[in-house]
């Protein structure tokens, strides 16, 4: 395994993220990435297909890097609107099973007021480090 969860015995359990993450081997970072496909489009402004679309671009460019989903470490989430994220943890979850695996990385997640693209619901950075 390229990482160890830290997660203190006395904690109650995390559900769909780690509190913490070690791990060593090369760093893999992404830039804020959007809901749109590599031609920059929006194929829809649904709050979960727009997370699927993120998720697989960071799946994408993880591969350039010869990474996979399971050596995520961290991502970390912007969101115009942290009721429509509440509201669709269900769909969320099997959308994020179905492209990144059981495998859950140090998570935050933010509301912010907007972001740059206008239609875009959520931004999401991840980081990766892939064992050497």
């Amino acid at each position: 395994m390229s990482h160890e969860i830290l997660h203190p015995k006395h904690w109650k359990p995390a559900r769909g993220y780690a509190n913490g993450v070690a791990a060593e081997g090369r760093m893999v970072f992404t830039g804020g990435i959007i809901g749109w496909n590599a031609n920059q489009e929006f194929e829809t402004d649904d709050f979960v297909g727009q997370v699927a679309r993120i998720l697989r671009s960071i799946v994408e460019i993880l591969a350039e890097a010869g990474a996979r989903p399971e050596h995520l470490v961290r991502l970390t989430w912007y969101v115009t609107d942290r009721r429509a994220y509440l509201d669709s943890l269900k769909e969320l979850g099997a959308v994020y099973k179905e492209i990144i695996g059981r495998h859950y990385p140090a998570m935050a997640l933010v509301q912010v007021a907007a972001l740059v693209e206008d239609r875009a619901k959520v931004e999401i950075e991840a980081t990766a480090v892939v064992p050497k």
